[in-house]
């Protein structure tokens, strides 16, 4: 693996703005996006160590997939400012369309954006799957982490929440504790994170201290301001799975003290399916249309930045500790039967919302399998096969 530092900040920036502007499909498809473009083409991490990395967003609150790209950029660029662009490349196009649309640019629609937007959840389609077959080879290649794999697939199947998710890495991670002592251990190597303890104690504090002190501090210093960080910090705090799970709290946070009108977030959720990266950038349009300052680009800047925080700090903070825990011989048996486990979650995601979401005739279908295989047999570049998916999208349509 790669030694932290191997890679500059503005390289780690060019890659995740290429998957800002090209990975649509959801957190579940941008994890696979992730592992197409760091473990198989760029090897910037092994199979392993991006599933440990998956595994670990998976337990903290915050956007999964944003969290899982922030760890990267850390690992590639040897520091935080190797994150932050990694998080900057990755976010912002979303967010600023999503501002566009909340100005009242880029607003419409037609069967030529419709044939185009249903292009791109085919493709989503196709990575998803890719990513689950690679990832199944590598992850769950024995009759008992196959079981463990469908097991956790059975979970998340019967149990389709955020807690189910959860739930389904920790039978994973109990299973592997029983079941995977014997197996042979894979060279787990060093995640060699870049980061000290005393880092990742100081941002640990920072997040349980903005947790516990914003809503104190907006009762003694009432301030719109303080109030709208505090709303959106909270619900980045609060929510495990990310993307969908976060709206309930948004629309707690915003549409029921009066700040926005419940069309004005209906639109602008609709508007988010729509655009490529992380759904948490409907924070952006949500700061940016609310009814009294801060709004507009201070609102959007304001909200953004306080709904991805408290992700970022928990990956900060858990990052120092998390390599030293991987390599104990207990851990490694337990992170077998977790990353068995991811690849159930992710085989479940597969179905639900990415193939039900996307997949409405046999010619879907068919349009999928074509880019699955460009993927996976013909080995064409995934830009290549979203613009060709995207196209053929198109052509259905018409």
């Amino acid at each position: 693996m790669p030694e932290p530092g191997a890679g500059s900040i503005r390289e780690v920036f060019l890659a995740f703005l290429k998957l800002g502007l090209t990975a649509f499909g959801g957190p579940v498809a941008h994890l696979g996006y992730f592992r197409e473009a760091f473990v198989a083409r760029r090897r910037w991490i092994d199979e392993a160590g991006y599933a440990d990395l998956v595994a670990l967003c998976q337990f903290l609150p915050g956007p999964a997939s944003s969290q899982v790209g922030f760890a990267l950029g850390i690992l590639r660029a040897g520091s935080l400012w190797g994150g932050l662009a990694a998080f900057a490349g990755f976010t912002l196009p979303s967010a600023l369309i999503l501002v566009a649309v909340a100005y009242g640019a880029g607003s419409g629609d037609g069967p030529i954006l419709s044939g185009l937007l249903h292009g791109l959840k085919l493709v989503a389609v196709a990575v998803v799957a890719q990513a689950v077959w690679g990832m199944a080879r590598t992850l769950a290649p024995d009759p008992t982490r196959a079981g463990i794999a469908l097991g956790a697939l059975w979970l998340a199947v019967l149990a389709p929440t955020a807690l189910g998710q959860v739930g389904a890495i920790l039978f994973g991670a109990v299973a592997g504790l029983a079941l995977c002592r014997g197996v042979v251990p894979a060279p787990v190597g060093h995640l060699a994170v870049p980061l000290s303890r005393r880092t990742g104690a100081a941002a640990l504090a920072l997040f349980f201290g903005l947790l516990i002190g914003l809503p104190i501090l907006a009762t003694v210093l009432p301030s719109q301001g303080i109030a709208v960080v505090d709303a959106f910090y909270r619900a980045g705090a609060l929510v495990f799975g990310g993307g969908h799970v976060v709206l309930p709290l948004l629309r707690a946070g915003t549409v029921d003290p009066g700040w926005i009108g419940a069309d004005a977030f209906l639109a602008g959720y609709g508007a988010a399916q729509a655009v490529p990266g992380p759904l948490f950038t409907f924070a952006a349009y949500l700061g940016a249309v609310l009814r009294t300052p801060p709004n507009g680009l201070p609102g959007a800047g304001l909200a953004l930045a306080a709904i991805f925080l408290p992700g970022l700090l928990l990956v900060t903070g858990a990052l120092p500790f998390w390599d030293a825990l991987r390599r104990r011989s207990l851990a490694q048996a337990a992170l077998r039967g977790g990353n068995a486990a991811v690849v159930g979650l992710l085989a479940a995601a597969l179905y639900d919302p990415v193939w039900t979401g996307a997949i409405g005739n046999a010619r879907d279908v068919a349009l999928a399998a074509t880019a699955f295989v460009l993927l996976t047999v013909g080995g064409v570049a995934p830009w290549i096969v979203v613009g060709l998916t995207a196209l053929g999208g198109l052509a259905l349509a018409g």
